[in-house]
């Protein structure tokens, strides 16, 4: 019932809600991160949402678009700005990401939107994090955030988040999000990063197990 019906009436008011109550504040971030980023202060990318529908999600740019020689983008750890780590510290990078879920595209808990790149790396069971609406914050975020090295943990996470998912538990993670927030705990960015992408991760694997799989193979079939 919560999960089907309430949750998405209580992101809707609230966002609104904090739409309302944050725009003098979105409006000077946004006149700043215009400054600071030379342009436009906002950064959108496609992102998987509910049932793996595409959403561009909307966020304040931390980074900006410097390249090398050969005209290929330079690496994250050396495009992200002082401005940017001030907004991903705070998590106020964040703060457009109400649009979307005001729209319906997220929720304020929920498993966190990936790459869309990422989709054909998911295992089977884990593909169910997009059961429904990502979140602003979800369980996994409250638990070791960029902190945790291992995406099968983040989706373990993840998972437990659908199972449980309800008003209480919503609140309590809600409220766990503030209070590390202030504390400022469990935030890496750039080269801090320990998991990596997704899809670099999962290759990895496969490549392992050939190799594993042709050292038997070496093994059981000597020449």
């Amino acid at each position: 019932m919560y999960a089907k019906y309430l949750k998405r009436v209580l992101d809707f008011c609230f966002s609104l809600l904090a739409l309302v109550i944050l725009s003098p504040f979105l409006l000077i971030l946004t006149i700043v991160g215009a400054i600071a980023m030379g342009g436009n202060p906002f950064f959108t990318q496609e992102r998987p949402g509910k049932n793996e529908k595409i959403f561009k999600l909307v966020k304040f740019r931390t980074m900006n678009n410097k390249k090398d020689k050969k005209g290929r983008l330079l690496p994250d750890e050396k495009r992200l700005t002082a401005y940017g780590k001030i907004l991903r510290t705070s998590s106020c990078d964040e703060l457009p990401e109400l649009l979307n879920i005001l729209k319906g595209d997220m929720s304020f808990v929920g498993p966190r939107p990936l790459l869309v790149e990422y989709l054909p790396y998911y295992y089977k069971n884990e593909r169910h994090r997009h059961d429904i609406r990502p979140g602003l914050t979800g369980w996994a975020q409250v638990n070791g955030r960029n902190a945790i090295d291992s995406w099968e943990q983040r989706f373990a996470y993840d998972l437990e988040y659908i199972k449980k998912c309800s008003f209480m538990f919503d609140l309590k993670i809600l409220f766990l999000t503030l209070y590390k927030v202030i504390k400022r705990s469990d935030i890496q960015v750039g080269s801090q990063i320990k998991v990596g992408r997704l899809d670099d991760a999962r290759r990895n694997v496969k490549k392992s197990k050939r190799r594993n799989y042709s050292e038997i193979s070496r093994k059981r079939c000597p020449k």
